[in-house]
């Protein structure tokens, strides 16, 4: 039945976070904590994997906080690389290696990457024309451009991506790019750079992509599908910056390469390291071998913002480059918001993890609990701290921690803590708690195996549901005067329920699954998923111990203050929340526009999209389609009736298949929330705004 079987290795990679900050639940519940419960789960399946990751210590957003904090770039990459490896260390992420991209071995290996596909002529060299900041002297990175998004008109995308729809940009597509070092709008200058042919690539990429689907996720596989329908276009793969790795060529002095060259190949030099630290080789992990069926299955989780870089460009790279193995999944999250707002770093909307840490000792499994209920694993979802404690008090609490606490203090009362009956070794003796064991093993399986951990989390919670009701059914307090027998039966049905339950419980709750293997005075080692779960005669547990606390009221409110706090602190001056002026035009460009109000008639989603709404608008006119991004702000049946400005005269596109005619004027603030720009009075459809 499972998939796994196919393969004799796997190789597990988290996408390398940015060395310019610290770890926020976001991160966690977008690329590592999905792809641990992953490894842990292929561990107790005695699966041979080696799990990689590593700081990212290149490309622009090092080069940006260095001059936010006024220090250097190595300062930065020294202080973050530190925080974020004890971060991952002490909420317990199962790396196999915390590398860094920093590292010579990884130098060396980008550099043999970038000079193999060059040697094979798979580059193409050309001078183009790039931003340069007349100020600064520089040629700007594309981080360090931003202006407006020719997609969805976010006035605050950077040169490369829009954080806001998602849509892979160059700084020339920007709409009024400005530098974010001097605040200016930069000149275009000639540059040479060496491009990775995308388009040359397209015919092989599809083919390879189309034959995922269904087996990647939804979200995952229509992204790419979107992009290859777009036509890829050639991508430089160097940069002109003063921090990164040397492109190796004579000719290249002073520019670096791409950090989207560099940092996926960080995964194959802390492999390197790794396999150098442990006398492996690290070629069974990566390379093709000569046996196909020998090869190592590759899986990369990540967050969504980072789909096209390992479904397209880091595969084309593997691809030209010919040696190495290409991924058979990208299990890739959708975004965690928190509060009714995105996660921030710039604003510090964010529970961050050495905060967390600090502030709730002990507490990594309630976190790991809440976080994978809530995994955003095809579409956005939220964490709030109410939603937290009620989790941790209606669930760990109540069910998982009840469970066990109340057998193991009956066993205790009953029987001073020992295991004795009539047999040798003592295993279920009902079989519908057999059977049913087996089924949760089966669905904790499929699921896991599918990525839904979710569902797979709710399993495990069944099998402590399954003892409450079990342990409820018995009542073996009320059996032990009228038939001691039938009620010792129960308690060690109910004992060897709990070993079941740490069991299945170590790849979600590790430390809580230690606690129980702990109290049931089972040897300190992991249990394996086919492991057969029994007690010998005469064997004695330890005392019982509370695996959960409640979560008190005030730790929540504080929590929330502390957000509100941050907010009110993070809110700009009123003096710098205007984005500055964009280039005059003249008067007929502006009075070629013809905006008009309308009403809004009807309104829906578009489909497989998060931002779009399509409506149907009275411009007084005629009544036309607009496809508009407003559905992050919006629902749908709340504006129906709604006056809106809009520029009826603007060309027709195609967006998702759907013909817009037309587009609504928006107000966006400083915190990027949106709001109709209409008459304050009730104008008529049709009616000119001049």
């Amino acid at each position: 039945m499972s998939q796994l079987n196919k393969y004799k290795r796997f190789t597990i990679t988290s996408a390398l976070p940015y060395a310019n900050g610290p770890l926020h639940i976001g991160h966690l519940a977008g690329a590592y904590l999905p792809a641990d419960i992953f490894v842990r789960y292929l561990r107790l399946k005695k699966k041979d994997v080696v799990y990689i990751c590593g700081s990212d210590e290149h490309g622009a957003a090092i080069t940006i906080k260095a001059k936010k904090e006024d220090t250097t770039p190595q300062a930065i990459i020294d202080k973050y690389h530190k925080q974020i490896k004890e971060s991952f260390e002490e909420f317990g992420i199962a790396f196999d290696i915390y590398h860094r991209t920093s590292s010579p071995i990884h130098h060396e290996l980008s550099q043999e990457f970038f000079l193999n596909l060059y040697e094979k002529d798979e580059f193409v060299d050309k001078f183009s024309d790039q931003y340069f900041d007349e100020d600064y002297q520089q040629f700007l990175a594309d981080r360090y451009i931003i202006g407006t998004c020719p997609n969805c008109g976010n006035e605050n995308a950077y040169g490369d991506q829009c954080e806001r729809c998602g849509t892979s940009l160059n700084p020339t597509d920007l709409i009024n790019p400005i530098s974010t070092l001097s605040g200016k709008a930069p000149v275009l200058k000639s540059t040479k750079h060496w491009y990775l042919p995308l388009d040359k690539y397209q015919p092989w990429l599809e083919q390879w992509i189309d034959a995922k689907e269904g087996s990647w996720k939804v979200n995952v596989f229509g992204q790419c599908k979107s992009w290859l329908k777009s036509g890829l276009q050639p991508r430089s793969m160097t940069r002109d910056l003063d921090w990164g790795i040397d492109v190796p060529l004579a000719e290249a002095k002073g520019k670096k390469l791409y950090v989207w060259m560099d940092a996926p190949i960080g995964y194959i030099s802390a492999t390197k390291q790794w396999a150098i630290d442990n006398n492996k080789d690290w070629k069974l992990y990566w390379k093709k071998q000569a046996d196909e069926q020998d090869n190592a299955c590759l899986l990369h989780f990540i967050g969504k913002d980072n789909i096209v870089f390992h479904c397209i460009i880091f595969p084309s790279i593997l691809h030209a480059h010919g040696e190495y193995i290409l991924p058979q999944n990208v299990p890739a999250n959708e975004f965690l918001n928190l509060e009714g707002d995105k996660l921030s770093t710039s604003r510090n909307h964010a529970v961050w993890l050495h905060e967390y840490l600090e502030e709730f000792p002990g507490k990594q499994d309630e976190l790991r609990y809440v976080l994978t209920s809530i995994l955003p694993e095809t579409s956005d979802s939220e964490f709030t701290w109410k939603d937290y404690q009620a989790r941790v008090n209606n669930e760990l609490v109540a069910i998982l921690g009840n469970f066990v606490n109340r057998v193991m203090i009956l066993m205790h009362k009953f029987y001073d803590g020992k295991i004795e009956a009539d047999t040798d070794r003592i295993g279920f003796t009902d079989e519908s708690l057999s059977n049913s064991i087996a089924e949760y093993y089966n669905e904790i399986e499929k699921n896991l195996e599918a990525y839904r951990y979710r569902q797979a989390l709710q399993a495990v919670m069944d099998i402590a549901r399954s003892g409450n009701r079990y342990l409820t059914e018995k009542e073996p307090w009320k059996a032990i005067k009228a038939d001691p027998a039938s009620a010792k039966d129960a308690l060690h049905n109910c004992l060897v329920l709990i070993g079941h339950l740490a069991t299945a419980a170590q790849a979600f709750l590790p430390g809580t699954a230690k606690k129980i293997i702990g109290m049931l005075n089972l040897p300190n080692e992991p249990i394996a998923y086919d492991q057969e779960m029994y007690f010998n005669n005469g064997h004695r547990l330890n005392p019982p111990a509370l695996l959960f606390e409640k979560v008190e009221d005030d730790m929540i409110e504080a929590q929330l203050k502390k957000l509100a706090d941050k907010k009110a602190a993070a809110a700009p001056p009123k003096s710098i929340d205007v984005q500055p002026a964009k280039e005059n035009v003249n008067y007929e460009t502006f009075a070629a526009m013809d905006i008009r109000t309308g009403t809004i008639l009807t309104a829906e989603k578009v489909a497989k999209t998060k931002k779009l709404l399509k409506l149907t608008i009275d411009t007084g006119i005629d009544e036309r389609t607009v496809v508009s991004g407003i559905a992050e702000y919006y629902e749908p049946e709340n504006i129906i009736g709604q006056k809106v400005s809009i520029l009826v005269n603007l060309e027709p596109r195609e967006i998702k298949g759907i013909v817009s005619q037309g587009m609504i004027l928006m107000a966006e603030n400083s915190e990027g929330k949106l709001s109709f720009v209409v008459p304050n009075e009730d104008f008529h459809n049709g009616a000119v705004i001049r």
